[in-house]
């Protein structure tokens, strides 16, 4: 169940074609679809500058308008974060269900009070490593989740930023992140 799958790069309207052309896929609204729906975005950081120059281009409104915060749906609450929370695996916080979350962009499972919160990590936003795509496969007949990464070739996404005259901000925030090698 993706979430913030617009903002951060050149690919906002192909993100939500793909994301929404997958079979069987329900998709949850992310703070990031929130902002561009309100065309809106109150920050002074780095999303700020990017949510400036990548939103003008986007055009895909109709299938983010009408995306649901939660989903109930196998023992879970698929969300984008539980109460506009960036959690982390050291976030003092006391589950009431189980969870599956991504807004902190952390790939981490929380277990506290017989709940269990899968926080999902992110494809293109790793926080530690840029490089690095986290996602969950939910083996749904096992009831199974597993946590599952990649690496990817960042410069695909730096190319095509400097191509389409990305402020210097948000080319310096790829090139400045780690790598995992």
């Amino acid at each position: 169940m993706p979430s913030d799958i617009v903002n951060y790069g050149p690919w906002s309207n192909e993100c939500v074609d793909l994301v929404f052309s997958l079979p069987n896929c329900s998709v949850i609204e992310g703070n990031h679809e929130a902002n561009f729906k309100k065309n809106n975005y109150v920050s002074s950081n780095i999303s700020k500058i990017f949510f400036d120059f990548c939103r003008p281009s986007f055009d895909r409104y109709e299938k983010i308008s009408k995306l649901p915060e939660k989903i109930e749906w196998q023992g879970y609450t698929f969300a984008h974060t539980i109460k506009n929370r960036k959690i982390y695996p050291d976030t003092d916080l006391a589950l009431d269900a189980n969870y599956m979350i991504g807004h902190s962009h952390h790939q981490f499972k929380i277990e506290n009070g017989g709940f269990i919160l899968y926080n999902c990590g992110s494809v293109g936003q790793n926080r530690l490593y840029i490089n690095i795509i986290n996602y969950l496969v939910f083996h749904t007949d096992e009831h199974i989740i597993e946590m599952r990464s990649t690496t990817y070739d960042e410069m695909l996404v730096i190319n095509e930023m400097r191509q389409r005259g990305y402020p210097r901000e948000c080319i310096d925030y790829y090139n400045d992140k780690q790598r995992l090698n």
